[in-house]
């Protein structure tokens, strides 16, 4: 080998490697996933002082090649160059926390047994600086026979340095000890008493930080406190830019409409492929704002230490404490709450997460509750203090939770482990978030949201439509247009089906294309009851209208309906790009619709009996 081409960053979650990476590589850098599974492949390319272009691979964090995660059997299968749709690495760059060499050690022996090209990079210099930790270099390089660089990623410091090193130096192949029977913990013993002065063993500042964040009391106010304005601004600050986005939909739907004739393009373009684009980039501010939150207490150390805190309480419903912040973002939308259990580790964990996120009473409800609620529900005063009203929607969101945590608990009886839970978690030092980082997170996630979830909405849009156009209503038609639809023949179909519930044949129509979301059962309800003007005039006339027409039995039977149903398109094609299975897809879905039903079928069975 004369020239390096391939490099792999190989190290420890926490060591600071996807910044070294993005300090590397950039923009210049694409984000996918591994073939075959859900595991991300992160890959950068950096043009060296010589004009030759290196391709860095930025590998999943590992603590061992004994791999007991896809993540870790990912890592060690490219490290081996044994993954097929993968090019064998021609040197690994071993990334490891200069202060936390006790730890990252460990995993520096185990590559180092691989017996292939490799450099070690000390990260994280400036805080073992701050620290007073000394660490003798020289000495190190020497008992573990590799090159090493020095570097404090964030800072870009060391940075030319390595890339200097990879343009004028092949490393060399890294030779493992020679008698195996050697115990590894007491070999990094060994190598820290020759090479590390460490006045502390904890940071003094991380230290106290602790004592206030991870209090049983304190700590879970804060966290409740920071939790609460997360999911406001999720809800606040992506308003305008939601409102934004529809509005630029609305006038490109509008400038459509008046530069073409009416007919059956018109309407594809319009009703089908920018209300699709429509409905996939309303949900990027809201997914944007989240991971924006993710991204800073993640670089900031702390979003381990709030799975810490709120583990036991639910391990108890068979949840993890990983799965918090996931779950509180479904409020907003599952949609970005599903792609944020990737920070659960745990496999079985991160998919009951993602089956109960659904139940979670996202924005999206909010019109469809508001029309029922304020239709059926009398606006007088309980107890002189709580408007019913809004004690009914306080019901509705309590019940998802609870079904949720029901539904976990479930999942957690039969599950095959039936081991007791312990959560290993890493607590790295506390650290002012990398803004280049952040942004670089962001413009991944973004990219992330509209290829994987936009081409199958935009498909299943344009598959309502046709199913909301055709056959066209005849020149005499008394009805509305889509009574003669196949929605509107499938709705007649599916009448007989939703009848032990109450819903009447223009609620199943209405159910179709709220398929895209849920929202929009309240627009589609408008049309089938050919009732013509703004969201707020429909909403103001449509209440009116089902007031006079549906019994109170049937107006509760489809909230509760909506407490559970799987009526989103955009979740569980996220749900499929996650897990890429469309069988936990088939569950999550017969589940919630088999919830769905039993739970309406007793509401409007024991409405009508006491009624």
């Amino acid at each position: 080998m004369s020239h390096i081409q391939h490099v792999a960053l190989v190290g420890n979650p926490n060591c600071g490697k996807t910044s070294l990476f993005n300090q590397l590589t950039g923009a210049r850098q694409k984000v996918a996933n591994y073939a075959g599974v859900t595991v991300e492949r992160k890959e950068g390319f950096v043009n060296l002082r010589s004009g030759r272009r290196v391709r860095i691979l930025d590998l999943p964090g590992a603590y061992s090649l004994e791999a007991t995660s896809p993540d870790e059997a990912i890592t060690r299968a490219i490290c081996l160059g044994e993954f097929a749709d993968e090019t064998p690495p021609d040197v690994l760059v071993c990334v490891v926390d200069a202060t936390n060499l006790r730890l990252h050690l460990r995993f520096v022996l185990e590559v180092k047994a691989l017996g292939r090209p490799m450099l070690l990079v000390l990260n994280m210099m400036d805080d073992a600086k701050r620290r007073a930790i000394q660490i003798d270099t020289a000495k190190l390089a020497q008992l573990l026979g590799v090159n090493i660089i020095e570097t404090a990623a964030v800072k870009r410091q060391g940075i030319d340095q390595l890339l200097a090193h990879l343009d004028q130096h092949v490393p060399p192949i890294a030779t493992p000890m020679r008698d195996k029977n050697v115990d590894i913990h007491q070999h990094v013993r060994d190598i820290l008493a020759q090479t590390l002065v460490m006045p502390r063993d904890t940071d003094q500042r991380d230290d106290f930080l602790d004592s206030i964040l991870l209090h049983p009391v304190a700590g879970l106010a804060i966290l409740a406190v920071l939790m609460f304005f997360i999911f406001q601004a999720v809800f606040a600050w992506a308003a305008p830019f939601m409102d934004g986005i529809e509005w630029l939909v609305t006038w490109l739907s509008e400038g459509i409409g008046q530069h073409m004739a009416d007919g059956l393009l018109k309407g594809l373009l319009i009703d089908a492929v920018l209300a699709g684009v429509g409905g996939v980039l309303v949900f990027l501010p809201q997914i944007l704002i989240l991971f924006f939150f993710i991204l800073a207490l993640e670089e900031s150390g702390y979003l381990p230490r709030a799975a810490f805190l709120l583990d036991r309480l639910m391990f108890k419903a068979g949840l993890t404490g990983r799965a918090f912040i996931p779950l509180l973002s479904s409020f907003a939308c599952a949609v970005p709450g599903i792609m944020a259990t990737r920070s659960i580790s745990d496999t079985r964990d991160r998919l009951t997460t993602i089956m109960v996120a659904p139940l979670m009473t996202c924005s999206a409800r909010l019109p469809v509750y508001a029309l029922l609620i304020g239709a059926f529900v009398p606006a007088q005063t309980v107890a002189g203090l709580f408007n019913l009203q809004g004690l009914v929607l306080f019901g509705l969101y309590f019940g998802g939770i609870f079904s949720a945590l029901l539904v976990a608990t479930i999942i957690k009886w039969f599950r095959k482990d039936k081991s007791e839970h312990a959560l290993l978690l890493e607590l790295p030092s506390y650290r002012f978030p990398d803004w280049h980082n952040i942004l670089l997170g962001l413009y991944e996630r973004a990219g992330i949201f509209i290829k994987r979830v936009g081409g199958i909405i935009l498909a299943l849009t344009i598959l309502l439509w046709v199913l909301l156009t055709f056959p066209q209503a005849p020149a005499d038609a008394t009805m509305p247009a889509i009574d003669y639809s196949f929605a509107g023949r499938i709705g007649h179909a599916l009448a007989v089906v939703f009848e032990p519930i109450g819903f009447t044949w223009q609620i199943c129509i209405a159910l179709i294309p709220a398929m895209a979301a849920r929202e929009v059962v309240v627009s589609a309800l408008g049309t089938v009851y050919a009732i013509a003007g703004d969201d707020e005039v429909i909403s103001q006339q449509l209440g009116t209208v089902i007031t006079d027409q549906w019994s109170l039995a049937t107006a509760l039977s489809l909230l509760v309906w909506f407490v559970f149903a799987p009526q989103c398109i955009a979740t569980l094609a996220t749900v499929k790009r996650e897990t890429a299975s469309w069988r936990t897809v088939a569950i999550m879905a017969v589940y919630l619709f088999a919830t769905a039903y039993l739970a309406s079928l007793i509401t409007y069975r024991m409405v009508l009996a006491f009624s």
